[in-house]
C-alpha cells in the first residue's frame, strides 16, 4: 500500500486532477483525505492568483492600441509616516503574459518576505524601471500632495524608455504623456503593482539605514509612521533631520519649543 508520505510527495507534483486521484477519494485513511482536502485548496489558491494576475494584465491591455505600445505604472510609498522620504517608482512591463510576476499585488497585500522576492523578478522582467526619493525638505517646503505628484513624475521621467502611455495611482501628474489616473490602482494594475513593490521596498531599504543612524526611534520596525514606540522615542530622544516638520504632532512639538 502506498504511504501517505508517498501520496503528499506525488499531490505536490500535479497542478491539475490526474485519473489516479480517483483511487484516493475511496482511500479511508484520514490522512490521505487530508492530503487530499490540502491539495484541492492550494489548488483553488493558486487558480485565484492566475485569475487576479491575468485580471491585471487585461486591464493594462485596455488601454493599449496602435499608438500605444508601452505602458508605465507609477505609484508611491510614505505619504503617511512622520519621516523619511516620500518615494515614488515607475514600471514599464513587456506586453506578454509575465508570468513570473503571477501572485504580484499592491505591496499592502504581500508579506515582507513576498515583496523582497518580487524584486528581482521586476528588474528580471521589465522594460524599464525608476525609482525617485523625495526629500523631507521638499515634503515640508511644498505639502506632501505635490510633493508626491512632482515626485512621480520625476519617476516617469526617469525612465530610460519613454512610455506611450502612463497609469498613475490614484493621481494627475503634469506630463505632456497621455495618462489616466487609477483609483487603487495597485490593486488592478499589474504595472503600478509592480511599481508600487519597488517604491515600499526601496523607502523600507531606506528607513532600515535610518534606524542604524538614528537609533532608538524604530526606523526598521514601523518605517516612520506615528506608532506609540515611535511617539514616545520623538518625545524622549527629540526630532531628527528626517522627520517632516509640518506633520502633527511634530509641529506643534517644535512650535512650542
Amino acid at each position: 500500500m502506498t504511504t501517505i508520505k508517498e501520496i503528499k510527495e506525488k499531490l505536490a507534483k500535479e497542478t491539475s486532477w490526474q485519473n489516479w486521484m480517483d483511487e484516493l477519494e475511496k482511500d479511508a485513511r484520514t490522512g490521505v483525505q487530508n492530503a487530499l482536502n490540502t491539495w484541492r485548496r492550494t489548488q483553488v489558491k493558486q487558480q485565484k492568483l492566475f485569475d487576479e494576475h491575468y485580471a491585471k494584465l487585461a486591464f493594462d491591455e485596455s488601454f493599449r492600441n496602435d499608438k500605444i505600445v508601452l505602458i508605465a505604472g507609477t505609484d508611491e510609498a510614505g505619504r503617511g509616516p512622520l519621516a523619511g522620504p516620500v518615494v515614488t517608482a515607475a514600471v514599464i512591463l513587456p506586453n506578454d503574459a509575465c508570468e513570473n510576476l503571477i501572485g504580484l499585488n499592491d505591496s499592502k497585500q504581500l508579506s515582507h518576505e513576498k515583496r523582497e522576492e518580487f524584486i528581482d523578478k521586476i528588474m528580471d522582467t521589465a522594460v524599464a524601471t525608476a525609482v525617485h526619493f523625495q526629500s523631507v525638505n521638499v515634503i515640508d517646503d511644498i505639502n506632501i500632495y505635490e510633493a508626491t505628484r512632482q515626485s512621480m513624475k520625476a519617476s516617469i521621467e526617469n525612465l530610460a524608455i519613454p512610455p506611450d502611455y502612463v497609469l498613475a495611482d490614484a493621481m494627475t501628474l503634469d506630463i505632456e504623456i497621455a495618462q489616466s489616473s487609477i483609483i487603487k490602482g495597485d490593486a488592478k494594475s499589474l504595472a503600478i503593482a509592480a511599481a508600487s513593490i519597488l517604491a515600499k521596498t526601496a523607502r523600507d531599504h531606506y528607513m532600515e539605514e535610518m534606524d542604524v543612524k538614528y537609533p532608538g526611534y524604530g526606523f526598521a520596525q514601523h518605517a516612520g509612521y506615528g506608532t506609540k514606540q515611535h511617539l514616545e522615542a520623538i518625545n524622549h530622544l527629540g526630532v531628527t533631520p528626517i522627520h517632516r516638520k509640518t506633520f502633527e504632532p511634530i509641529k506643534t512639538m517644535l512650535s512650542k519649543g
